[in-house]
């Protein structure tokens, strides 16, 4: 696949200071080990530990993540602390998702957010999602279990940045390609204050769509049974709605939003006709969403760009200036 294409919908569309509670042990590269593993919650629910803590600089910090949700698996997170983090014990929060391709480094690697954010006060988070993860709890032919990516990053997660690591409850989110529909699905649930998506599988049943899904599975994620995700488009069409944006758009009422997608490739405009079905949705049910539908690929040049047109709104949403 063409490295222009990395970002892709695939599983949605083709194509300063340590924080930790227990003793640290200093470890080689700057990377931590955290201390005495949490207690259980009082539900007796296995939480999500940090296994590790990397300083990589001033503001970038690594996490690696065990998480139950995961089947006990180890992830990573990436954070960017804003200036003075440890000053204060509740940062506005702006979590930022990848695509299908990339992973939790991909942000800071491949665009300027470390710069668009340098002289904001907010915590970035940019956690990892899996290849192909699709930020769902995945089917798994109706048994449930592992990967619960939507689990991880909602129950587990999110409550650890806020125990640990000064996240506050001022939260907003935005993604590109499988990552801006990950955006919308967890902004459905209630927890973020404004959400974006660029590129994003924003109608996961638009005709083309699930095709996509199949395909692009099996080719950008070699060895992944694409129906463990979701199952089959017509057999399980339930679980497909649970997981489209479009059937859960009046869940997203009160919610700032901005979707941008462009026309340029195949993949890209796939992407732009689920974002028009979906803002078309949104329309119908009377709820504001900001748009920019323009010339374009699929690549995190344009994604780039989003995010500088979309970042005022996400910080007034959050009170983060």
């Amino acid at each position: 696949m063409a490295p222009r294409l990395r970002g892709c919908l695939v599983g949605a569309v083709v194509a300063g200071g340590l924080f930790l509670v227990g003793v640290a042990v200093l470890l080689p590269s700057g990377e931590r080990r955290a201390g005495p593993e949490p207690s259980p919650s009082p539900t007796g629910t296995p939480q999500a530990r940090v296994v590790a803590e990397r300083r990589l600089d001033g503001r970038r910090m690594e996490l690696t993540i065990r998480s139950p949700a995961l089947g006990d698996a180890v992830t990573k997170v990436r954070l960017l602390l804003p200036h003075r983090w440890e000053s204060r014990r509740d940062w506005p929060v702006l979590w930022l998702l990848h695509g299908g391709l990339d992973d939790h480094t991909s942000w800071t690697a491949r665009t300027d957010v470390e710069a668009l954010t340098r002289d904001t006060g907010v915590l970035v988070v940019m956690p990892d999602g899996g290849r192909c993860g699709s930020y769902s709890d995945w089917w798994n032919g109706g048994d449930g279990g592992p990967p619960r990516w939507a689990t991880y990053h909602l129950r587990e997660l999110l409550p650890l940045l806020e125990s640990r690591y000064r996240a506050g409850p001022r939260r907003a989110i935005a993604g590109y390609s499988m990552g801006g529909q990950g955006a919308m699905l967890y902004a459905a649930e209630g927890r973020f204050a404004a959400a974006a998506s660029f590129s994003g599988a924003l109608h996961i049943l638009t005709p083309g769509v699930p095709q996509a899904v199949m395909a692009g599975t099996v080719i950008g994620c070699f060895g992944t049974d694409w129906k463990r995700i979701w199952g089959d488009p017509r057999a399980q069409r339930s679980v497909w709605r649970a997981h489209n944006p479009y059937d859960r758009a009046a869940r997203l009422r009160g919610v700032e939003l901005y979707v941008a997608a462009g026309e340029g490739d195949l993949v890209e405009d796939l992407a732009n006709r689920a974002a028009r079905s979906f803002t078309a949705r949104l329309d119908e049910l009377g709820i504001p969403v900001r748009t920019h539908f323009y010339r374009g690929g699929h690549n995190h040049a344009y994604w780039e760009r989003e995010l500088h047109r979309a970042y005022p709104m996400l910080m007034a949403a959050i009170g983060a200036r």
